[in-house]
């Protein structure tokens, strides 16, 4: 899998409330500060080959090397979160990935039998895809085409989290 993928670059959990989530998190694994984006702008959604909806919250904070999403499903239709963790449960939920061609990466993964779950458009910008590892992993892996706008978010968590001194654990982004 590493001559396709390479090295994660976020860990996400589903949760129940993401704020709550986010202030543990910095409270007992002094992940953080997290960045709270409410509602996210998510178009183009293809769930298991079926338009649908995505309508979801995510606190993104840095966890050492890594940084971590705390994502909370606000649907109780289908979605890749829900088809791992039902309204009220939580848990990992993928490792997600920079790759340079989202589709040929797609391709090859569902080559070796990890089937793409759903695809989606955050933002207006950056295509996404969750692909199901879950029978061989028990998670999702998430690609992205990594662009400009991208990066320098996840260039902003990461600066956020040098010398934080715990203050300010929640932030809107």
């Amino acid at each position: 899998m590493n001559d396709i993928l390479g090295p994660p670059v976020q860990i996400a959990y589903a949760v129940v409330d993401a704020r709550e989530a986010a202030r543990r998190w910095a409270a007992q694994f002094g992940a953080g500060p997290f960045f709270v984006a409410d509602h996210i702008p998510v178009t183009d959604v293809v769930h298991r080959g079926l338009h649908g909806e995505f309508d979801h919250t995510s606190a993104y904070g840095q966890w050492g090397s890594i940084m971590v999403e705390l994502v909370q499903d606000h649907g109780d239709g289908p979605s890749a979160v829900r088809d791992l963790y039902a309204p009220g449960e939580t848990g990992l939920h993928h490792l997600a990935y920079f790759v340079d061609d989202i589709h040929e990466t797609t391709a090859r993964l569902g080559e070796q039998g990890y089937p793409l779950a759903m695809s989606a458009v955050a933002g207006g910008t950056t295509r996404f895809h969750f692909v199901d590892a879950t029978a061989q992993l028990g998670h999702f892996l998430e690609l992205y085409e990594p662009n400009d706008g991208l990066r320098g978010f996840y260039a902003k968590v990461r600066a956020a989290a040098e010398d934080w001194d715990g203050t300010e654990p929640i932030r809107t982004r």
